[in-house]
């Protein structure tokens, strides 16, 4: 008999043996009844069934061992699976726990079937086994994306719930501060909270716009005419006076108006040339210069120093933690988290625009941002407008 045959005649049987496994999965199973530890069993094991009696291609065969076979564009019993499961509190671990004793009980049933008159066929336990693995890839990538969806709604309910308490705080930290009675130690230690909860606030936004990048939405721009040298200016100022002791110099040419967001472009400009500042010779300047063509910007920040390695090139812009041995040492800077130059280069492509870094022992470093003076943002707003003028 056939496997696609054995699994159709005898799903009763080949389920019951899926919900005692899945009842032995706890704490999760002593809170379902029987219908939610069978659920999308069945379905599963027919899409394996047919698929079994179908015609096969080496290509098919290739593409379905890497879990990439053909599908509907709805979603699969396994996808369905994950998010049932996941919603019960299963693991991943767990949820493969339940394939793999899936797999052993229809092999292990249809090798002891007394209906059985043949050999057992290896092609099928091959083409049974690709089955399995496809349907475990679909449950596992649904599992692993709704995980990772609802940590990224978290993270930004977060955010938007810790921001308003860090400003209330910022405000009156402020308010103290220009207070002319009161002793000195109390204006002291409300410049340091001050300075602390603005930091706090910054990591915030920056946690924001990341759970906006992962969700999918893409940071929001709101461009208009503005002076991009003012926005860079404004940003080295602040770091002027949080780094008093390092020496940033600043240049341009050509016209400096244009399209942009200033919000975002500033907070370009401000990762850029704190990210130099940490990273660069501390007796060298941080350079800054732009060079404003008819058609685009480009900014080019420079910083002597250590060279970024070849391996932290490649994703340098990507938003993982970085801990080096100073780190270790508890002496971990602000770029830890790995998040700013993440966010830099989302506002860079949010505003059509091109980011790249070069690094090497006698030049340093110069990350260099191409930004078009109007954007294809404001072109498409523009055209917009025209057409509801007419």
């Amino acid at each position: 008999m056939h496997l696609s045959d054995f699994i159709s005649g005898n799903m009763e049987s080949i389920v019951q043996a899926w919900e005692d496994f899945a009842r032995t999965i706890e704490p999760p199973a002593l809170t379902m009844d029987r219908t939610a530890l069978r659920n999308h069993a069945s379905a599963m094991l027919r899409v394996i069934a047919k698929d079994l009696a179908a015609g096969q291609t080496a290509l098919e065969q290739s593409e379905k061992s890497k879990g990439r076979g053909l599908r509907e564009d709805d979603d699969t019993a396994a996808e369905s699976h994950a998010d049932a499961r996941l919603l019960s509190g299963y693991t991943i671990e767990q949820i493969v726990s339940e394939f793999r004793a899936l797999r052993a009980s229809v092999l292990r049933l249809w090798s002891n079937s007394a209906e059985k008159r043949q050999d057992i066929n290896p092609v099928d336990i091959i083409r049974f086994n690709e089955a399995i693995d496809q349907a475990l890839a679909e449950s596992v990538g649904r599992y692993a994306r709704a995980v990772k969806k609802s940590q990224n709604l978290f993270l930004s309910i977060l955010g938007h719930d810790l921001r308003p308490s860090l400003q209330d705080s910022v405000t009156g930290a402020s308010l103290i501060m220009s207070t002319t009675y009161i002793a000195s130690k109390h204006n002291e230690l409300a410049t340091r909270i001050f300075t602390s909860e603005q930091r706090m606030l910054k990591l915030v936004d920056n946690l924001l716009d990341f759970t906006l990048t992962q969700l999918g939405s893409g940071l929001p721009i709101k461009v208009k005419k503005t002076d991009i040298g003012n926005l860079c200016l404004g940003a080295i100022e602040e770091l002027r006076t949080k780094y008093p002791e390092r020496t940033i110099e600043f240049s341009a040419k050509g016209n400096r108006e244009g399209f942009w967001d200033g919000a975002r472009i500033a907070q370009v400009f401000y990762n850029l040339v704190c990210n130099a500042l940490q990273n660069g010779a501390q007796a060298e300047p941080v350079t800054v210069h732009l060079d404003c063509g008819s058609d685009e910007v480009v900014a080019r920040i420079k910083n002597k120093g250590a060279p970024i390695d070849r391996e932290r090139m490649q994703t340098i812009f990507e938003p993982v933690l970085r801990f080096t041995e100073e780190d270790s040492a508890g002496h971990a800077n602000e770029t830890s988290l790995g998040i700013g130059l993440y966010i830099t280069r989302e506002i860079v492509q949010a505003h059509q625009g091109i980011i790249d870094v070069d690094s090497s022992t006698g030049e340093g470093t110069t990350f260099t941002v191409h930004l078009p003076r109007t954007t294809k943002v404001e072109m498409g707003r523009k055209e917009t407008v025209a057409h509801a003028t007419l």
